[in-house]
């Protein structure tokens, strides 16, 4: 596989790189919901990282970049950033350091997120800290899709192996130095007057770069590297930090209505 050896991209939204929004035979087209729709609030701020916490208090290197490098030296390609006031975020120059949280807490919501990762880098996302929606540099893999692959909802880990998971329903992976979208529709687990667990968490519909990689997947449990806290109606969402250069923007989320098919 080739990769451009140096890439510089803006940190602002490029014509072409948006996620998509209306739904059609399973794909998306146009601009990003949150601007063609109403409900949706901001994750970012576009200053800083307010709202945002480390795991567990553990140090972090996240901060907020004006502009996103894709860089190739004599080893690994890797993600640069210029630090100001910034919607996008990045994880640090090594991409090794704590997950990072959100303050708020959700239920039933769509989410919406780009994200750019590095050759052969590795994220995900947690909704509820929870239940993660893989983010892996899978671009133009010719191996069997897993839940490890981009789009993937990751497995479980039960007795020291791998449980469950579901592997995405095509490779919609972007080259490393491209940015990227996650629109995903997450149905939160639901618990009776007593607090006993009555349904399992489920991601209704998931899409990657516009194209359909997920639907009607349930979540017995938490999937490998969750957050040490105990399902609920509501809990943060997590952003996965040190597995590697990620980058992220236009963060997005809105309470979850009906799907319809447009």
């Amino acid at each position: 596989m080739r990769r451009r050896n140096f890439l510089a991209l803006t940190a602002l939204p490029l014509a072409g790189q948006q996620g998509p929004s209306f739904i059609q035979d399973g794909e998306a087209h146009g601009d990003p919901p949150f601007l063609q729709e109403p409900g949706w609030t901001p994750l970012l701020n576009g200053r800083d990282l307010s709202g945002w916490s480390p795991e567990a208090g553990k140090p972090s290197e996240w901060y907020t970049s004006k502009a996103v490098r894709f860089e190739r030296l004599l080893g690994p390609t890797r993600l640069g950033g210029t630090k100001g006031e910034s919607g996008v975020i990045m994880n640090g120059p090594a991409g090794r350091t704590a997950n990072l949280v959100t303050n708020a807490k959700h239920g039933d919501i769509e989410l919406y997120l780009e994200f750019m990762l590095a050759k052969g880098s590795n994220s995900g996302v947690y909704l509820q800290g929870l239940y993660e929606i893989q983010i892996f540099d899978s671009y133009a893999s010719s191996e069997p899709l897993q839940s490890s692959d981009a789009g993937g909802i990751y497995h479980r880990w039960i007795n020291e192996q791998g449980v469950g998971g579901s592997a995405p329903l095509r490779n919609a992976a972007r080259r490393p130095g491209e940015w990227q979208s996650y629109q995903a529709w997450f149905r939160a687990p639901r618990f009776d007057a007593a607090g006993k667990k009555i349904a399992n968490a489920k991601f209704l519909r998931v899409l990657h770069n516009g194209l359909l990689v997920q639907q009607d997947v349930e979540c017995e449990g938490p999937t490998r590297s969750a957050m040490n806290h105990a399902e609920a109606p509501e809990n943060p969402l997590m952003l996965q930090g040190d597995h590697g250069p990620v980058a992220f923007r236009n963060l997005h989320w809105r309470p979850l209505r009906p799907l319809i098919s447009r």
